[in-house]
């Protein structure tokens, strides 16, 4: 007689069978997000509350002390109207030159590769080649900017160490290096754009400005107010071109709450404060993000 097998026991549960697919693949990501972003978030939160500082005290509980110091901080809030400033005067012309650059490249100048590579070219450098170029175009004496004034017969300018200039010089220079992307996304929604829209328009008789307005204009509407958001979320965060070319001076009066914090944390040792800053300055992001994004979709609705 043949013996029937027993039957099986029940499967031990894999974490397979625990787990849906999606969060299998979804792991690895989820894990370094975990250790490189909320860890740090949560731990530089933590820091705020204390008088943590680069020393070998051991940081104490001090509560919401150096949120309240923060907010009657002047130096703080020149900081913050420096990086507000910035941003009002760089994202305007970041979006507008950007866009005129896309239709003359768009409209078949001869040479196409020539223009595009031209205006992209500064994006693809680093910020310490851009600021050491600009700090020799910036030359009180032997400047080049310097050297044309004085052949027009006007005088020169203090570009960096003058208080009212430094500011707009920062901004240009951010101008020739940064335009490129947002040159490339307005090619990019240029391209896209049916022909026969303006084969309708010109069966109609309308003109180039015409079109330009009736058609291309409204067409870019969408991906002018992503370039809007994406220049002013990197303006807010502007560093690295004011810290090389200007340190922050003439008396301050270009530097930005970034660079206070960094000041703050890494110069007076106030890890604690600047921490405290920091998140400060990331809910007023977070706010003027929320506010665009609101808008866009009023206007999406």
């Amino acid at each position: 007689m043949s013996s029937r097998p027993a039957p099986a026991g029940p499967r031990p549960l894999s974490v397979r069978r625990l787990l849906p697919p999606g969060l299998l693949f979804a792991l690895p990501f989820l894990a370094l997000f975990a250790v490189f972003l909320l860890w740090p978030l949560g731990q530089g939160l933590w820091t705020a509350f204390t008088d943590k500082a680069l020393s070998a005290h051991t940081p104490s509980f001090v509560g919401l002390d150096n949120f309240s110091e923060a907010f009657g901080d002047a130096e703080m809030w020149r900081a913050l109207w420096h990086t507000v400033l910035f941003t009002l005067i760089s994202t305007v012309p970041l979006v507008v030159v950007a866009l005129g650059m896309a239709l003359l490249v768009h409209t078949g100048l001869p040479g196409q590769w020539v223009w595009r590579l031209s205006f992209f070219a500064p994006y693809l450098l680093p910020v310490g080649v851009v600021s050491l170029l600009w700090l020799w175009l910036y030359q009180p004496d032997l400047g080049l900017y310097n050297h044309l004034l004085s052949a027009l017969g006007l005088d020169q300018i203090a570009w960096l160490s003058d208080e009212s200039v430094a500011m707009w010089a920062i901004a240009l220079t951010t101008l020739w290096w940064t335009v490129g992307f947002n040159f490339l996304l307005y090619l990019a929604a240029l391209q896209s754009i049916p022909d026969h829209l303006y084969e309708a328009a010109a069966i109609d008789g309308a003109g180039a400005w015409r079109r330009l307005f009736s058609i291309t204009l409204p067409q870019l509407s969408r991906i002018t107010v992503v370039i809007g958001v994406l220049q002013i979320l990197a303006s807010l965060k502007v560093f690295d071109q004011v810290y090389l070319l200007t340190k922050g001076g003439p008396n301050n009066a270009t530097r930005p709450v970034v660079e206070y914090i960094y000041d703050v944390g890494f110069t007076g040792y106030r890890l604690g404060y600047a921490s405290a800053i920091s998140y400060i300055f990331f809910a007023l992001v977070v706010l003027a993000s929320a506010a665009q994004f609101a808008v866009l979709r009023r206007r999406e609705k």
